[in-house]
């Protein structure tokens, strides 16, 4: 079955609990067309370029204090302990974006010598010509992709949606793009997915603390579960294989991303976890994913084709 969500009131949250009532159920394999507003809960393109202006969502406080979240999402059959597998197929932006240099964390603000106002850009997006361009001008090729996916997060508080974890949430990896699969550890009954934060370009590292934040038109994603334990996402995308790792240090999340790459490498090549240290080292890239959400994050990527076994 395929289904349609759209940003309405009653299908939007802005915080990640266990305790958020699902707006909708589906079966495993069931297939399900998101559309997004942009994650600061504008409703249409801002009339100058300015954060503070535009037409907003109503929104409760302090429940929906982050990104404005499609869902959540009930997978019959979603248990502690299994996976699921999100298949992301074609994600298609609206044709508005905007990005900043912002006061909103005034330590990245102070680490990059800048202070003063905010400087605000508003980009036109052509889904058609796959190019984004901002109002002075510049030019970047589009490559959109949802920055948030997230299953419900372990325990029974509840979580920023800015924070990246092992529930997935505010990643903000560019490579999880159409063709992915995303795989999150299940943690509660139904996993409990959501979705939001459409990105129409980011780089890695997500430097001057946004990508070209904008509302998504379309992004079709299949849910499929999968009987296996995982400590955090897993990703395979046309790029390659993808492990990560979130701390406040990102020397930290590096080693996490590393570690379980090495587990995975053990999993696919059936060699000790010393040799696939050791092939890391010729075959994985490691990145940083980015440096502006407090918890860091970093991911090693394995390309399809870099590592072949003849035996």
């Amino acid at each position: 079955m395929q289904y349609s969500l759209k940003p309405e009131r009653r299908n939007l949250h802005g915080i990640l609990s266990k305790n958020i009532p699902p707006v909708l159920t589906i079966q495993d394999g069931d297939s399900i067309v998101f559309e997004t507003i942009e994650p600061d809960w504008r409703l249409a393109r801002p009339e100058r370029p300015a954060t503070e202006s535009g037409v907003f969502m109503e929104r409760r406080f302090p429940f929906d204090a982050g990104h404005a979240l499609c869902g959540p999402v009930y997978i019959e059959g979603a248990k502690p302990g299994m996976a699921l597998a999100v298949e992301v197929g074609s994600v298609v932006p609206g044709d508005w974006g905007w990005s900043r240099i912002g006061l909103a964390d005034p330590e990245h603000m102070e680490r990059m010598g800048v202070s003063g106002e905010e400087l605000f850009l508003l980009w036109d997006i052509d889904a058609d010509k796959g190019v984004c361009t901002s109002q002075n001008g510049f030019s970047v090729a589009m490559s959109p992709f949802l920055g948030v996916m997230t299953v419900a997060p372990e325990g029974d508080a509840d979580v920023r949606t800015h924070i990246p974890g092992s529930h997935g949430a505010n990643m903000d990896c560019k490579d999880i793009v159409a063709g992915s699969v995303l795989y999150l550890p299940v943690f509660h009954e139904g996993a409990l997915f959501s979705t939001g934060d459409g990105h129409a370009r980011q780089g890695d590292g997500e430097l001057g603390g946004t990508a070209i934040e904008c509302p998504i038109r379309e992004a079709h994603l299949t849910f499929r579960l999968v009987d296996e334990r995982i400590e955090r996402p897993v990703c395979n995308s046309p790029r390659g294989w993808i492990t990560f790792g979130f701390d406040k240090d990102v020397t930290a999340a590096c080693y996490t991303a590393l570690k379980d790459m090495a587990r995975l490498i053990v999993r696919l090549y059936g060699v000790s976890y010393k040799e696939a240290l050791a092939l890391c080292s010729v075959a994985v890239d490691m990145h940083v994913t980015q440096i502006v959400n407090g918890v860091r994050g970093a991911h090693a990527v394995l390309p399809h084709g870099s590592l072949e076994h003849r035996v």
